[in-house]
């Protein structure tokens, strides 16, 4: 692949390069870190979180939930580029569905493209993105929970996060993470207010 052409294109077309170049029917998720040569951490968060997003796609957000979290934890630990064990790494991800990822994906990050630009960028720089690496860790582990359509909106903090670490828009980062933050906190109060009410009928 040319790095050159890819590094230059915009995020909203990256992932149809990606599907474009990938070989046989699927690929790894090792194969795509390896396609990811600057700003690594944030396109492969990007990409690890699209499809927990996007509604009706079935499949890749099993594949990719276990190692979004884990690319989280790195960027926690201050880590400078992803890291994948060779169990994560060796998950593979159909042509087809990086082909109906980039489609599905495509409008909404031009949206996103076009209303970015690099502002506070603090947020997206060490030591401070160790705390967004922190929250990304809690919205990457609320998308595990099982329970139909609870990797929506994770998903898409996420990838709000993510397009202001790549765009270094640290409002973007902020908005991310207030949505992220107003899920979790939904997640605990729906979870004790049906503790509460299960020990009510139980008389507990």
């Amino acid at each position: 692949m040319d790095t050159r052409s890819f590094d230059d294109t915009p995020i909203s077309r990256r992932l149809h390069q990606l599907a474009d170049d990938a070989e046989g029917d699927g690929v790894t998720l090792d194969w795509i870190l390896g396609q990811l040569h600057e700003r690594a951490f944030g396109l492969f968060l990007l990409i690890l979180a699209l499809p927990c997003c996007i509604p009706f796609l079935y499949g890749i957000p099993q594949i990719v939930a276990l190692p979004l979290m884990f690319v989280s934890a790195q960027v926690l630990l201050g880590r400078t580029s992803p890291w994948l064990p060779a169990r994560l790494g060796a998950r593979v991800v159909s042509k087809d569905g990086l082909k109906s990822l980039a489609n599905r994906a495509e409008p909404w990050l031009l949206k996103i493209e076009a209303l970015s630009r690099p502002r506070l960028g603090l947020l997206t720089r060490p030591p401070v993105d160790r705390i967004v690496g922190g929250a990304l860790v809690l919205f990457s582990m609320s998308i595990l929970v099982p329970l139909p359509g609870t990797n929506t909106i994770p998903g898409f903090a996420v990838v709000v996060i993510s397009m202001g670490l790549l765009q270094r828009d640290g409002i973007l980062v902020l908005v991310g993470s207030v949505i992220g933050t107003v899920w979790i906190a939904t997640l605990i109060f729906a979870g004790a207010t049906l503790a509460s009410l299960v020990k009510g009928w139980l008389g507990l």
